[in-house]
């Protein structure tokens, strides 16, 4: 499965929930599920266990911007490590670069993030990155080169970031560098998302 480019409030309307790293926009204009028959959906059907645990990994998917094979490599990669599977999880999402450059404010969404990350307009610790995956470590610093700062999607992200910055990254108002002051932790997503329906998905499809 490819990486998601269609609507994307239908699918936050869908999921019943607002992804900021997807898009800026809100799903609480219309806050039921997409469909003919309007308001009239939000009268649901009991979900079965399955679409519960589907759409809980659908969220960190489609937010995160993975394709299905991504996603799933990510956790089999999780499910290795010697820490809770949900809580390596969330810090690998967490650490990729495209999302660091969004906490940060560079970008007004991942997809945003991810573009300046491809267009070479990013540095780590100085050096150019342009890989959206790279995942970051402790101590790392981010920024953009100094030319790229001045980009007005970029004055403007800046201005208004879409969440607030996360505990985890340190920033530098002066300079524009968020440096990782920390991993992140357990409680990084910026959504509500029961991690305990993701791994039942995958535990039974591993």
């Amino acid at each position: 499965m490819s990486r998601y480019t269609g609507p994307r409030v239908k699918k936050m309307r869908a999921l019943g929930v607002d992804l900021p790293g997807l898009s800026r926009k809100t799903m609480w204009d219309r806050a039921y599920p997409p469909g003919e028959h309007g308001p009239k959906n939000a009268r649901r059907r009991r979900e079965s266990d399955f679409k519960k645990q589907l759409q809980e990994k659908q969220k960190l998917r489609l937010n995160y911007g993975l394709t299905e094979r991504q996603f799933r490599r990510l956790f089999v990669e999780a499910k290795r490590d010697k820490a809770p599977t949900p809580d390596k999880l969330i810090e690998f999402l967490e650490r990729r670069l495209d999302n660091v450059v969004f906490r940060a404010g560079f970008g007004r969404t991942i997809p945003a993030a991810r573009q300046l990350v491809r267009h070479r307009h990013v540095r780590v610790n100085g050096k150019r990155v342009d890989i959206p995956s790279f995942r970051v470590s402790e101590g790392d610093e981010i920024t953009l080169r100094d030319k790229s700062k001045e980009i007005a999607i970029v004055v403007e992200s800046l201005d208004k970031p879409a969440l607030n910055r996360p505990e985890w990254l340190k920033w530098d108002e002066d300079k524009k560098v968020a440096t990782v002051a920390e991993l992140p932790g357990p409680g990084s997503v910026p959504f509500p998302v029961e991690m305990n329906l993701v791994i039942e998905y995958y535990s039974k499809r591993l």
